[in-house]
């Protein structure tokens, strides 16, 4: 099983840009699906990106689309988030979580999917 660890959260003007990294422990991270998702206060937690094991798959949530980019690196077990033309709304604690997958192309969207969380890190967008 591997443990995410999120970073590269802060505080930042809309129309900015925030690059989060997932580190993974653990082995065998090629071996797991990843995923971003976000919670703002009072609200669920909902899926933002999600990668496929070896990175060709990726999903966007619509709220994001064409701002975001998810990519990994396997041989680092690092997962990154690039957002870009950030807005207040944006504003949420993000998490970063892995699903063991055994189809290569498959791209885990539901939160049920996931088996591992990080703790989060917060990214506050000021207007």
């Amino acid at each position: 099983q591997v443990h995410p660890v999120e970073s590269g959260g802060g505080l930042v003007q809309a129309g900015g840009s925030l690059r989060l990294s997932c580190a993974a422990s653990g082995r065998s991270f090629s071996n797991y699906a990843m995923g971003w998702f976000r919670q703002a206060p009072g609200k669920e937690r909902d899926i933002v990106a999600a990668i496929s094991r070896s990175g060709r798959n990726t999903f966007y949530a619509d709220s994001m689309k064409g701002r975001i980019t998810i990519s990994r690196d396997n041989a680092k077990s690092t997962v990154y988030l690039q957002m870009n033309s950030l807005r207040p709304e944006d504003t949420a604690v993000y998490y970063c979580a892995a699903d063991r997958s055994y189809i290569d192309n498959y791209l885990a969207t539901r939160r049920v999917e996931y088996d591992s969380w990080g703790q989060g890190t917060q990214v506050t967008v000021s207007s």
